[in-house]
Parts: structure tokens; C-alpha cells; sequence
């Protein structure tokens, strides 16, 4: 999948003002909701993303194709390319195949595209590892029922959440991460590399509890085109996407406001 392409953090007046409350002591939520506005051009295009767009389809496909008779061959259809007898890593390395696959085919490869894809495969490997015996000690059937636990609309809303918080803790670090260097250090706004530790995790919590807003339709938007159209298509997936992205920003922004001073 490649690397994080991190360039120098862009010399908009938005992008000072992330560094100006890092300088100043912000609290984290009020740097995450500094970086996602300084962001939010980006964020509102992602559904034109390619690779978040193929991600986030194929994460729909996965407990759909484990409802079928022949989970293999159902995987096969929809591009993830795996032996008869899948283990849970070989689904996880498909799954990214098939997005490097798709993203090829029709260009556009991005750092948001990579960055879904990392958080995909932490996300089925997270998620689906804790239900089944053992990560590397499971058979195919058992991870073909691990996946088709998700098919309902409970346990595909707490899937998508754990997927797009993870994508917007990547993101939210992508920006920061070459901001907060220059800050650590005696006489700076973290003194030590603890400290710089403590808040990139105290941003980790913030994206996390902002992706409640997508565990709330997420499921029953699941449920309703999977059950009333009879799946989900990738134009399906990228209406998702839209929304999904567009909640998440604003939810972002919403929970940093009450504490800005």
C-alpha cells in the first residue's frame, strides 16, 4: 500500500491558526477542530476518492458474501481474490489487493485512499480477531461466521464506527504530525515526548467519540439498501461515504466549539 506522503503543513492562515493553539496550549479538541476546518475542502471531496470509496464498498461486501453459500466464491465476485479455504489475514491482504486492484484501473491513488485502506485492514483484523478463537489459529468457517455477524444492522453500525474513527484519527495525524515536532522540547507546549504522547492519544478519543455519529445511521442504512435493493452498489457506497465524511467533519467541529475560549 506505500507509505504516508507528509509534505510541509501548508502556510494558509488556517493552517497557522492550528499552530498558533498548539503554541498557545489548546486543549486537543480544540486543535482537532482547528485541523479538520483547516481540512474540510479535502474532507468534502472524499467521496471522489477512489480508494476510500472501493474501501468502504468492499467493507460492505465482506458480511454480505459471508451470508452466501460459498463465502470464497462470493468474495471472488466482488474482487477479493482468496483461496478456498481463507484465512483471516489472506481476507485482510485481499481486501487491500482488491482496492490497489480497483485504484489502477481508474487512477487517482491519494493519501486519504492509503490511509482508509491502513485503517480497513486494522479494522477487520481488530474486529473480526476478537470474534473467532484465535487470529491464526482459526478455520474458514469460522471466519466466514465472524463476518456474517455483521450483517445486521446493530453489528454493522459498531464496525463502521470502529473504521471511521480510525480513518479520521489517521487523518487528524497525517496534518499534525510534522506541526507538533517542532513543538516538544523545554520552554515548548509539550516538554516532553510524553506529554506530546498523552495529547496526540487525548486526540485519539476525539475522533473516536465523534465517530458516533456514523454508528447512528450507519447500521440502518446497512440494513435498508442491502435488504430493499438487494446489495450495495459502489455509487451506493459513495453516497454513504459522502454523508458519512460530512457528519463526521461536522460532529469534529461541533464537539471542539463548547471549549473553544
Amino acid at each position: 500500500m506505500g507509505h504516508i506522503r507528509l509534505g510541509n503543513l501548508p502556510r494558509t492562515r488556517k493552517w497557522q491558526e492550528v499552530v498558533r493553539l498548539i503554541q498557545n496550549g489548546a486543549n486537543s479538541d480544540q486543535v482537532a477542530n482547528a485541523t479538520i476546518s483547516a481540512a474540510e475542502q479535502v474532507l468534502g471531496t472524499a467521496a471522489d476518492d477512489t480508494g476510500l470509496v472501493e474501501t468502504i464498498w468492499l467493507l460492505t461486501q465482506l458480511p454480505l458474501a459471508a451470508r452466501a453459500q460459498n463465502f470464497p466464491e462470493a468474495l471472488r465476485r466482488v474482487g477479493i481474490q482468496v483461496s478456498d479455504s481463507p484465512t483471516l489475514m489472506e481476507v485482510v491482504g485481499a481486501v487491500s489487493d482488491a482496492v490497489d486492484a480497483r485504484v489502477s484501473q481508474k487512477g487517482g491513488r491519494s493519501d486519504l485512499g492509503e490511509m482508509a485502506q491502513m485503517a480497513a485492514a486494522e479494522t477487520i483484523s481488530k474486529e473480526i480477531g476478537s470474534r473467532v478463537p484465535s487470529l491464526f489459529g482459526t478455520t474458514p468457517d469460522d471466519v466466514q461466521h465472524a463476518f456474517s455477524r455483521l450483517a445486521t444492522s446493530q453489528q454493522f453500525s459498531g464496525f463502521a464506527r470502529q473504521f471511521f474513527s480510525r480513518l479520521t484519527d489517521r487523518y487528524v495525524e497525517y496534518f499534525l504530525s510534522r506541526a507538533l515536532s517542532h513543538h516538544v522540547g523545554e520552554g515548548h507546549r509539550f516538554a516532553t515526548l510524553a506529554q506530546q504522547s498523552d495529547f496526540t492519544k487525548a486526540l485519539s478519543l476525539h475522533c473516536y467519540e465523534a465517530s458516533r455519529i456514523v454508528e447512528e445511521f450507519s447500521g440502518g442504512w446497512f440494513s435498508k439498501t442491502s435488504w430493499e435493493k438487494g446489495g450495495i452498489t459502489r455509487r451506493e457506497a459513495q453516497g454513504f461515504a459522502h454523508v458519512a465524511m460530512k457528519k463526521i467533519t461536522a460532529e469534529l467541529k461541533e464537539g471542539a466549539r463548547s471549549d473553544v475560549k
